[in-house]
């Protein structure tokens, strides 16, 4: 894609480098959490027979055999150490990021080839492949340029692509306008709910309004894209909240995707850590803004 052209400008805006030095804190420190909490059926699954494993379609294609222990447990060792090499920044970001991203994406597709797939871990695949292409990136940097701003727009694009196609399940499977007329919600509330979540159960008209107010939300989500400044941040606060209220009324999270909405504030102006301050460097000459940044 030509970086002149109006599409090129946009997928290639440049960006602080420091933006993307705090998304792979924020994504190589989340890993762990992931692995060991949240995806941790993986190890589960490897004590199963073989003949259960049904996988999903990437790991056909990609030939991916049955999981064994001994696989999962090195895996699991592999690419934990691999995050960790790569959240320094300091010894071959490149290498060691798509060496995390390579096992947490074989993690993940076993964990999710016995069953059940969950949407919510989209943004995280992608920001562990994107973030590192763009090489040395160091809290306080704030030199932009075009490939922090392409991996960036890639993360937001994932971040918007699990709500609107969310949405797009919904009309497919429950249909237009029946789904968010239906009452799936009640359903969930009477069936998993929260002490709150089912002190709603009896009251089906402001369901169905919640369910028109998240799938209208989830259709209107590409404008995320596109806001800037106070729409942008209020489009952020809001999809937070839902997350929050249906944590509150179900128990059921999205972290593994909500973080992601991280990728839309200018996290650049935030303090550096204690310990970091006074190492913030120079502003980079006019010349080197929007070059790629050199390999490592």
């Amino acid at each position: 894609m030509n970086a002149a052209t109006p599409w090129g400008r946009w997928w290639y805006a440049p960006i602080p480098r420091a933006r993307v030095a705090w998304l792979r804190l924020l994504a190589y420190g989340f890993l762990p959490v992931d692995m060991l909490l949240f995806t941790n059926s993986a190890l589960a699954h490897a004590r199963l027979p073989g003949d259960l494993y049904q996988p999903v379609r990437l790991a056909r294609w990609l030939h991916l055999p049955a999981p064994t222990p001994a696989a999962m447990y090195t895996l699991l060792a592999v690419t934990l150490a691999a995050g960790l090499v790569a959240a320094t920044g300091r010894f071959a970001p490149r290498a060691s990021g798509f060496v995390a991203a390579g096992g947490y994406l074989w993690w993940v597709t076993i964990s999710m080839s016995y069953g059940k797939v969950d949407h919510d871990h989209l943004a995280l695949v992608v920001a562990l492949f994107v973030l590192p292409t763009v090489g040395r990136a160091r809290l306080g940097d704030p030199a932009p340029c075009e490939a922090s701003g392409w991996s960036v727009r890639c993360v937001q694009v994932a971040v918007v692509a699990a709500y609107f196609l969310s949405a797009w399940a919904k009309v497919r499977i429950g249909g237009f306008p029946d789904w968010p007329n239906g009452s799936t919600v009640q359903w969930a509330l009477n069936r998993r709910g929260t002490p709150l979540g089912r002190a709603l159960v009896d009251y089906p008209l402001p369901l169905k309004a919640g369910q028109w107010i998240m799938f209208v939300a989830e259709v209107a989500s590409p404008l995320l894209l596109f806001a800037r400044g106070r729409p942008l941040y209020a489009g952020v606060v809001f999809f937070a909240g839902f997350h929050l209220v249906t944590y509150a009324l179900l128990s059921i999270h999205f972290l593994p995707h909500t973080i992601w909405l991280l990728a839309f504030l200018p996290l650049e102006r935030l303090p550096l850590p204690r310990g970091r301050a006074g190492r913030r460097p120079a502003e980079a000459p006019a010349a080197s803004v929007g070059k790629e940044p050199q390999p490592s």
